[in-house]
């Protein structure tokens, strides 16, 4: 770094007294007045810009399994892969960690019975920056520097704080302090494997989940001691495969199962739900709300379809179908800047999609939007 001391160059005295800011945008992530591309590259895509948006993919082609990061950007309707890297096993799935001990990081689940946690900063990265569960560290990797403070939020932005859980082909489930590196508590009031998770936007402590047994479990996590006792949950008919809180109205959920039906609970009232629709003809595999029109309801399965769905607390009516061609939806996300944003997962080529919901007629009609937001 030029002989200057890295604790001077990248201000790690003032670390700690950084404020935690977690609005999603590209100049909190990236200095973008002071990145540096590689010397033998001139392409302007190295270098991340200010209108950029970030968004994590896992594709899977025969054995071998990838983490890409892609760079989207809506005034330039561009959206391309900037790097990727070789996994170690099939991605069970992603999740960004707002507090990791030394910097900002995303972590990735293998199907592994470990996780492994990423530094997106790194390109053709061989190891992970480190493991939970493992006893072995990881060597490190060659980095590349974008900006003079490491991290990237991206559209697969969750808030874990300062836990992150895990959930295994066994029936149980972990939450591991980042700072411990050990596990803090262990949850083993499954009969079946936990297909989804999720923590409370409201209270840290409190994590749901979708099993397939067909239960969904809400568990109080404070005592370790208690957490598998006092517990309250709610059952299905099928195997559970998402669980999402509702943002805009934090005492309640939804919960996809994988016969294409939604259900809609209050986590006050225990053993019953609200309402149930069977939504799509194959297992669900993505639900999203969106938080400025706080009763729109987005939903995916793997028949390759979207469906908007306009809701209350005692029932849901369809707004509109469409069908990407994509195969296979695997998974949908919301951009946390434009919640009408959506970014699609399939199975067949592009394997990766963003789409405005606004654009279809029907979605501005049900729910009030004027044509001139049509992008």
């Amino acid at each position: 770094m030029n002989g200057i001391p890295a604790v001077r160059e990248f201000s790690f005295d003032n670390y700690e007294q950084e404020e935690d800011s977690r609005a999603v945008d590209i100049t909190n992530v990236v200095d973008v007045d002071n990145q540096i591309a590689d010397e033998d590259d001139d392409s302007e895509d190295e270098i991340i810009k200010r209108t950029d948006n970030l968004l994590l993919v896992g594709p899977v082609q025969d054995d071998a399994a990838y983490m890409e990061v892609w760079v989207s950007n809506e005034e330039e309707e561009s959206l391309y892969m900037h790097h990727d890297f070789l996994l170690p096993s099939l991605p069970l799935c992603t999740e960004r960690l707002h507090h990791d001990p030394g910097s900002d990081k995303s972590g990735n689940m293998c199907m592994d019975p470990i996780i492994t946690v990423w530094d997106l900063d790194i390109q053709e990265s061989l190891e992970p920056a480190f493991k939970l569960n493992s006893k072995k560290k990881s060597e490190k990797a060659k980095r590349r520097i974008w900006s003079q403070r490491c991290g990237i939020r991206f559209i697969l932005e969750s808030s874990l704080r300062a836990y992150i859980s895990k959930w295994l082909s066994r029936p149980l489930a972990n939450t591991t302090d980042l700072d411990e590196g050990r596990p803090h508590t262990t949850i083993t009031a499954f009969k079946e494997k936990v297909q989804s998770l999720g923590f409370s936007p409201d209270e840290a402590q409190h994590i749901l989940t979708g099993c397939a047994d067909g239960r969904v479990r809400l568990f109080h996590c404070r005592d370790p001691q208690s957490v598998n006792s006092s517990f309250v949950k709610w059952k299905t008919m099928n195997e559970v495969e998402k669980v999402l809180w509702n943002p805009n109205s934090n005492n309640y959920f939804v919960v996809g199962d994988n016969a294409g039906y939604l259900l809609f609970a209050d986590k006050h009232h225990p053993k019953n739900f609200l309402w149930s629709q069977k939504a799509h003809e194959e297992e669900i595999s993505g639900v999203c709300f969106n938080t400025n029109v706080g009763n729109l309801l987005a939903s995916t399965s793997r028949e390759g379809c979207l469906k908007i769905w306009k809701f209350d607390s005692s029932e849901i009516s369809p707004v509109y179908s469409h069908e990407f061609e994509m195969g296979r939806l695997q998974c949908v996300k919301q951009s946390p800047e434009d919640p009408f944003t959506l970014a699609f997962g399939g199975e067949k080529p592009p394997r990766c999609r963003m789409y405005n919901i606004k654009n279809f007629v029907a979605v501005r009609r049900a729910f009030d939007i004027s044509d001139a937001e049509n992008i």
